[in-house]
């Protein structure tokens, strides 16, 4: 008997790379909130400025990927440049913003209310990218915002009360990262994953140093180094892991994946930082996540019967 050479149990590679890209951007935006001392928590850590953190964070992923990018004789400033530059600034900005909502709301929300990031990508892939969006997808679009809407009306979780203004700037973060992953794909076959990831530290590095010059900054002390490596470390492997992603399989199929990192946030915000949420509050980002979910779906399966 001829015993069959494929394997009992196999994870589609973009999948998995999806998910290990989710996990470490958990323990980044752990460690960001842990240095934003939210909440006047963890006293031993002093209180950075979110763009002091971003500083950071891009003077070490920027290392990374010169060094890389010269090992493997890459091009260095990639070729699609326009598109390349639209993702540093996007993204830069973007991640700042998503900085702020950490440190003024509770992890959970903050988190969750990025994950709209795929139906702004989608709504700006119409224009660059050719994207069809079906009637029922601007339900679903409704749906996810409606839980924006929730959750602010209520301005507290049950335990912190937030000011509703900084659900804005999490969904104007939502909207700048829409842009920057339609930028990934426009690279996706013109440039190699770490060149599209160093375009992010190569804008955010300058823009972030002069906000410390004018702004002040703070200097790391004792262990705040090493949390600071640690962000750095985990934001570049989070970077390539999910630009890599990207590669390797559609984004429909993917993408869904990193929004198991809600869960982990969930978990976070409650064990480390004694959050507690509301019905309402779960309810909104139950309505966030089914939104973006179901369309995630939807798309998947209407690619796969145009493919048959």
């Amino acid at each position: 008997m001829q015993l069959s050479n494929k394997p009992f149990f196999h994870i589609n590679k973009g999948i998995l790379l999806m998910l290990l890209s989710s996990m470490c951007f958990a323990i980044v935006n752990l460690f960001v909130k842990l240095l934003t001392n939210a909440n006047g928590l963890f006293e031993n850590f002093q209180k950075f400025p979110p763009y002091e953190i971003v500083l950071f964070r891009s003077i070490i992923s920027l290392s990374i990927c010169i060094y890389i990018i010269r090992r493997k004789n890459i091009p260095f400033f990639g070729n699609n440049k326009k598109w390349l530059i639209i993702r540093g600034i996007f993204g830069a900005t973007a991640l700042t913003m998503f900085f702020y909502t950490l440190q003024n709301l509770p992890i959970a929300i903050a988190t969750t209310v990025q994950y709209l990031s795929p139906l702004f990508t989608i709504l700006f892939a119409i224009p660059l990218q050719g994207e069809k969006v079906k009637p029922i997808q601007w339900l679903f679009f409704l749906l996810s915002l409606s839980g924006v809407f929730i959750i602010g009306l209520t301005k507290s979780t049950g335990s912190i009360a937030f000011n509703p203004l900084w659900l804005l700037l999490g969904l104007i973060s939502a909207v700048f990262s829409g842009v920057a992953y339609n930028a990934i794909m426009k690279c996706k076959t013109t440039d190699a994953p770490i060149t599209v990831v160093m375009y992010f530290p190569l804008i955010a590095t300058p823009v972030m140093l002069v906000l410390c010059i004018f702004n002040g900054f703070t200097m790391p002390r004792g262990i705040e180094w090493l949390v600071i490596l640690i962000i750095g470390i985990f934001t570049q492997f989070a970077q390539v892991l999910m630009t890599k992603a990207f590669h390797h399989e559609k984004a429909a199929k993917v993408t869904p994946i990193k929004y198991i990192g809600a869960i982990y946030a969930i978990g976070i915000g409650f064990f480390v930082f004694n959050e507690t949420l509301s019905l309402a509050v779960f309810l909104g980002i139950a309505f966030i996540l089914i939104g973006v979910l179901l369309n995630s779906f939807l798309k998947f399966k209407w690619s796969e019967i145009r493919q048959n």
